[in-house]
């Protein structure tokens, strides 16, 4: 979680759900971003406080959605002019466009509903749908359903660990203090032993001088 947040949190930080929304959009555009990650680390963000759960899962379905909606449009209206001549420059190349196409074409409507949870095939998830002319009012109901199922995953599972982790994290400083009590105790015990029995090994000393 701390790679995450060292990846995530600077920008979620000062743009807050701005920076959730614009790299989710871009991602589900086509551009190699880490969206997963800035989802996960606001999910967790919000566990902690310091975001709103409900804003994080709303935003994040929005600019999947959209995303995806404006990369269909890419894919349908300028495949061979835009994505071939100019996708390699933002890491979508004529090879991954291909074999993405190909399982489009063998599981259909299946792929824009599992693509969300996959890297490469979420981020062309949209492109590759417009390129292969798939209706637009079915794809916008099937990436509806991927979003909110990818969402809804990430943001309940890391609100609910990250509430666990914030727990733990209570009851283990809790501990530490109490294990540090303690052993300071047994610090000033030791201390007062030592002090009483050199004491008693200085008076002794005296007594046995001549």
């Amino acid at each position: 979680m701390n790679a995450l947040l060292a990846t995530a949190h600077p920008y979620l930080a000062q743009y807050g759900y701005g920076a959730l929304f614009a790299v989710l959009f871009a991602e589900s555009l086509g551009l190699p971003l880490p969206g997963e990650t800035f989802l996960v680390a606001s999910a967790f963000l919000a566990s902690q406080g310091q975001m709103h759960i409900v804003w994080v899962a709303a935003v994040a379905v929005a600019a999947a959605a959209l995303g995806d909606n404006v990369g269909y449009g890419v894919g349908r209206w300028g495949r061979q002019r835009l994505l071939l001549r100019y996708g390699a420059r933002v890491g979508i190349t004529g090879e991954r466009l291909a074999r993405v196409e190909q399982l489009f074409a063998r599981f259909g409507p299946e792929i824009v509903i599992v693509a969300r949870f996959m890297p490469v095939l979420r981020q062309l998830n949209g492109v590759v749908a417009g390129g292969a002319r798939m209706p637009w009012k079915r794809f916008l109901a099937y990436n509806l359903l991927g979003a909110a199922l990818w969402v809804g995953t990430w943001t309940t599972i890391v609100f609910v660990l990250g509430k666990q982790v914030e727990s733990w994290l209570y009851r283990v400083h809790d501990l530490a203090r109490w294990l540090a009590a303690g052993l300071g105790i047994v610090a000033i015990a030791g201390a007062g032993i030592l002090l009483v029995r050199a004491i008693r090994s200085h008076r002794q000393r005296r007594i046995d001088e001549p």
